[in-house]
């Protein structure tokens, strides 16, 4: 119910008093009462009670329902020089002045009035009409733009905002420091001076996806500052919407991740360096070859680099004390050197023969120990041009310097300390790995002296020990039956075949190391081969019964029949004596798939899983068999490579404690 239509004791309403339509005024959202000439409230609506927080006496409370006014800035206002009471008092309307009421809980309500003087018909005025606008949300929200736009501008992320059209419209204080333009002097010109010209069409990208509304996240490009220099952003960048939801702009958060990136790229240069580095380390650690190791690394470190040449020198000396002996280049004709002779122990090489330091300089013209040596006087007409350079001494463990590595590029300040570090680190690898190398070049010296000698002194002892043998057997045959010395001759005999048959071995060795192991084919029954082996090994053991078994009556082969006996022996011969505790050998020989295979089974110690590999090796000995049972250990060694020989193969299958069973196959025609 309208409250103006009620008077209160106390109060008049002067004939001809406006008066609004009491229900459309009561539900108005709006703040609106009246007041008589006087100043009496005469009339008031629910919206104005909401607004000062209580209901005042219709014809009592003068000018204003307000517990307290106060101006904008907080200064307090008497009810008399209220916005409404200077109407009254003037005749004259106030149109929006802003004021400040406090409800009776203290709350304080920023509103805005408009108090309008009302006039009869004759022009008298009967009173006044107030309209108050709560500020409340207007203030909280231009507060609110007020504290982002203060956030923007502060913040030390650039944020730039643009128009559809591309335009820009705003561009905080870090938007200056990255890009480098003032605000003044960007605002209003199109986006697109900030792009490189091979990436103007993410701008359509980016505006397509704005239009429909959607957000752009951590995109990464790159962008152009005033002076024209590119750097890497992440842009997020959000659409901009108008009171009805419309798409109008877009703003942009622009990162500069010029640092990480940076460190992304030194991160990735770390892993392929790494990568390099255990690459070369895997390659020169598995060769034993100087000018593989050599060349390999002046290669890789070149192109690593960026050189445009590398070397290697060795650190000899010529007859004269001076020169360095050029072994291995990269990224030039060798001639480019030859021709221009050797370098010389000069105060530019000589940190690095010496091994004193690492020399990296951007422009080598420029150091004050070069050009100074006659007769170049720096480097000869027609060399490789250098500028920048690097030098890394090779160091061996023991410490002597092997040689240096060099590098040159006929521009300045092409290698980094990061280059530096990388070619410190394999040639301390190439150091090592030339140490091993020298040292195996070492060892197959003395091998090839060892197997010189070995065919030597078999070849050389092959002779006295035949004629010694003929001599024992004419002594042998001339002495009865009956008489005491003859198994002592017997027995001399044996031993001396002993040692032939060692003296065999080794020559064999000596001649399979050479290349020059000889095979004879012919076409024989290696069934009756192995017959007759078998017969002449039972005839000379007691300890053991050997058992064959075979479904074949014959088995041709076109093989060198001297040399497979020689195999059938051994493996018999080795299946005697590796089981001394045993009375059976097993040998079984059968023709599978165009192959002829043997096999010879003893029940004896067995060989351990981990020396199975080993066990054609030359001169190996099984270790549990070595102390107990004589030998070499070069039968199996020979015997595998007359059966390689013979395209075919050897091998071993054994279980410790229960014995070994050693196969060979051969194909059935051997090419004559």
């Amino acid at each position: 119910m309208l409250k103006g239509n009620i008077t209160k004791s106390g109060g008049s309403r002067p004939e001809g008093h406006y008066q609004p339509p009491g229900e459309i005024f009561d539900n108005l959202p709006v703040a609106i009462y009246t007041c008589d000439h006087v100043g009496y409230i005469t009339s008031y609506n629910q919206a104005a009670v909401k607004l000062w927080g209580r209901a005042p006496q219709i014809g009592r409370d003068l000018w204003c329902g307000s517990w307290k006014i106060f101006s904008i800035d907080g200064t307090p206002i008497s009810l008399d020089d209220c916005p409404m009471a200077r109407t009254l008092k003037t005749g004259i309307a106030i149109a929006g002045e802003e004021i400040i009421v406090q409800r009776p809980d203290g709350q304080q309500v920023p509103v805005r009035v408009f108090p309008t003087p009302v006039f009869d018909g004759k022009g008298i005025m009967t009173g006044a009409s107030n309209t108050l606008i709560d500020l409340t949300e207007q203030k909280s929200s231009d507060g609110e733009k007020t504290r982002w736009a203060s956030i923007i501008e502060s913040s030390e992320v650039a944020i730039v905002s643009k128009t559809l059209d591309g335009i820009i419209t705003s561009w905080n204080k870090a938007a200056e420091h990255l890009f480098g333009y003032m605000a003044e002097e960007i605002i209003g010109k199109p986006v697109l001076l900030l792009f490189p010209e091979d990436r103007l069409e993410e701008e359509v990208e980016i505006l397509g996806k704005i239009c429909n509304g959607e957000k752009v996240e951590h995109y990464e490009t790159y962008r152009l500052t005033k002076t024209g220099v590119e750097i890497p952003v992440s842009l997020t960048i959000s659409p901009i919407h108008d009171a009805r939801g419309r798409v109008i702009g877009a703003s942009k958060i622009v990162l500069d991740i010029s640092k990480q990136k940076t460190y992304e790229e030194k991160l990735q240069r770390y892993t392929e360096n790494l990568e390099i580095r255990n690459t070369i380390g895997k390659v020169i650690s598995e060769s034993l070859d100087i000018e593989a190791i050599l060349q390999q690394v002046t290669d890789v470190t070149t192109q690593v680099t960026g050189a445009a040449f590398g070397a290697f020198f060795y650190n000899k000396l010529d007859e004269h004390g001076e020169s360095y002996m050029l072994f291995t280049l990269s990224g030039a004709p060798r001639e480019a050197f030859e021709q221009f002779g050797m370098p010389r122990n000069t105060a530019v090489f000589h940190p690095t023969f010496s091994g004193d330091e690492i020399v990296r300089m951007d422009d080598i013209t420029k150091d004050p120990r070069y050009g100074k040596n006659h007769p170049h006087y720096g480097v000869p007409k027609g060399h490789l041009p250098v500028v920048s350079y690097l030098a890394v001494p090779v160091i061996s463990k023991s410490g002597a310097v092997i040689g240096g590595l060099f590098y040159g590029h006929p521009e300045p300040a092409k290698f980094t300390l990061e280059h530096e570090n990388l070619v410190a680190a394999v040639a301390i690898q190439a150091g090592i790995a030339l140490d091993n190398a020298k040292l195996y070049e070492e060892v197959q010296k003395l091998n090839s002296k060892k197997d010189e000698f070995i065919g030597l002194a078999s070849h050389e002892l092959k002779t006295p020990v035949t004629s010694l043998t003929g001599y024992l057997q004419i002594i042998s045959r001339r002495l009865s039956e009956g008489d005491v010395n003859k198994p002592f001759i017997d027995r001399a005999i044996h031993q001396v075949r002993k040692l032939s048959g060692l003296i065999s071995d080794l020559l064999d060795v000596s001649k399979i190391e050479t290349g020059q192991l000889p095979l004879s084919p012919t076409a024989f029954d290696l069934k009756f081969l192995v017959q007759e082996v078998i017969e002449l090994q039972q005839y000379g053991t007691k300890s053991h019964r050997i058992v064959f078994q075979s479904d074949l009556d014959v088995l041709m082969v076109t093989a060198d029949r001297q040399r497979l006996e020689q195999v059938i022996i051994n493996l018999l011969s080795n299946a005697i004596k590796y089981s001394p505790v045993a009375d059976q050998v097993n040998v079984s020989l059968s023709k599978i798939q165009g192959k002829a295979v043997l096999s010879v089974q003893d029940f004896g110690m067995g060989i351990a899983a981990e020396q199975l590999e080993h066990v054609f090796s030359r001169f190996y000995r099984v270790e549990d068999m070595a102390a107990h049972i004589s030998g070499l250990g070069i039968g199996l060694f020979i015997s595998r490579e007359i059966i390689n020989r013979h395209q075919g193969r050897l091998w071993v299958e054994s279980q410790q404690e229960k014995g070994s069973v050693f196969h060979f196959e051969i194909p059935l025609g051997l090419p004559v």
